[in-house]
């Protein structure tokens, strides 16, 4: 193992010789879930589809897709291809919008999910001597434990302190000298908010390095905000519950987020026509997992909106690379024929000076006619000052140079939006 990579072999490897592996993997799984899954055997053969039909990795087309609604559709072990007794651990999706989405797991995909985790770790420069205090919520959601794994393989120390409780988040990272933290970004910028009421500077007051953070779409002006104020590096990480959790897509040195492509097929597709797009073009993401055993994806959906690359980075590895996720295709919204996403609302509010870490979009419907404003609170010395007019139309003027369409902006009192030791809810619907 050098210093650079966790596994050279394969991050390191022509993209040639990892297609190869690709095609090798992925013909031995659409064998395996035809083979021993009911479900699987009749969706392939619906779509006149039979293992011996993949030849190529382009015969991937041929395969139907896997959507949301078929894993709920089959809650919840529908999809399951090994005995319910060689499972030993199971995730869930939170269910807010219906059934959970499952996630079993062999002992074989546990151990898995630990490999990829580490490689994404250490390609953020986590090492042995490291101290990662995961405030990521424990139970269910795959979050945590797919960052406790990964660290624990590397051989760091892992403050399993979950979320919530954040004065003793405070402490516990000042006390135990936590030089990473992993949760969502909205998180971390509440926890810098509470620890200074606590009195203390979260640049000087504590011995954080790097910042692991996904569950949340966030912006790359978020991104600078967040390093900002804590004084840290700030890592994407990319995952879903349906393919294996975290672990899927993280960033090395040069902030380009690389896919472990040995063990997830990534494809693009057109999310209107389902057409597949071609390396370089903006679309939907499609996962195919490789290797997994217990519940083997072909296909999924995830709606969310990215581009695909294959080209060389600086930083040595040649696994393909996906852009930041722009927005999923089901937080696309139309405002006087505009397409807006959040996080592009959020990119312009982020370059308002005085602005905090804290906004709601709040998004009324009229009959077919949809409108939008957003709440956002000042910081407190900008609240202060007053002419809270002069904010507004700051903020409503950057808006508008992003998405030429003008959004009313209206400042609030400062710890006015409720915070979340979670996901933060950014969207409003009234």
């Amino acid at each position: 193992m050098s210093n650079e990579f966790w596994n050279p072999e394969i991050e390191t490897k022509p993209l040639s010789g990892l297609k190869e592996l690709q095609l090798k993997r992925l013909k031995k799984s659409v064998r395996y879930v035809y083979d021993n899954n009911k479900f699987y055997h009749k969706k392939l053969k619906d779509a006149n589809v039979k293992p011996d039909d993949i030849r190529t990795l382009k015969d991937i087309e041929k395969l139907p897709f896997l959507t949301k609604q078929d894993l709920r559709a089959y809650y919840p072990f529908g999809l399951v291809c090994t005995p319910l007794d060689d499972i030993v651990e199971v995730h869930a999706s939170s269910g807010t919008t219906g059934k959970p989405v499952v996630g079993p797991y062999t002992n074989n995909d546990v151990e898995l999910w630990a490999e990829v985790m580490a490689r994404s770790l250490w390609a953020n420069g986590i090492r042995r001597n490291d101290v990662l205090q995961n405030s990521y919520g424990y139970g269910l959601f795959t979050g945590a434990h797919g960052f406790e794994k990964g660290a624990q393989k590397i051989g760091a120390m892992v403050i399993t302190i979950s979320s919530g409780n954040t004065k003793r988040q405070i402490n516990v990272m000042k006390d135990f000298g936590s030089t990473a933290l992993a949760c969502t970004p909205s998180y971390s910028m509440y926890m810098a908010e509470v620890a200074e009421e606590m009195g203390f500077n979260p640049i000087k007051d504590f011995k954080l390095k790097n910042g692991l953070f996904g569950a949340e779409a966030w912006s790359e002006e978020m991104r600078k905000s967040v390093e900002k104020r804590w004084g840290i590096t700030a890592h994407e990480h990319y995952g879903l519950t349906e393919i294996i959790g975290p672990g899927i897509v993280s960033e090395c040195k040069e902030k380009k987020l690389h896919i472990n492509a040995d063990y997830f097929l990534t494809e693009v597709i057109d999310p209107d026509t389902g057409e597949t797009l071609q390396p370089g073009e903006e679309g939907e993401l499609v996962y195919t997992t490789l290797t997994k055993e217990a519940f083997p994806v072909l296909r999924f959906r995830t709606r969310d909106l990215a581009i695909y690359y294959e080209e060389e980075c600086k930083c040595g590895r040649t696994l393909p690379i996906q852009s930041r996720i722009k927005g999923r295709s089901d937080d696309m919204m139309k405002i006087k024929g505009v397409i807006v996403f959040p996080s592009q609302i959020e990119a312009a509010l982020m370059k308002v000076e005085g602005i905090s870490d804290n906004y709601q979009i709040i998004k009324t419907k009229k009959g077919d006619i949809t409108s939008l404003t957003v709440e956002v609170e000042p910081t407190e010395e900008r609240y202060k000052k007053g002419h809270l007019d002069d904010f507004e139309k700051q903020s409503e003027d950057e808006i508008y140079s992003i998405l030429n369409l003008h959004v009313p902006v209206k400042a609030i009192p400062p710890k006015t939006i409720p915070r979340s030791t979670g996901k933060a809810k950014r969207v409003i619907v009234r």
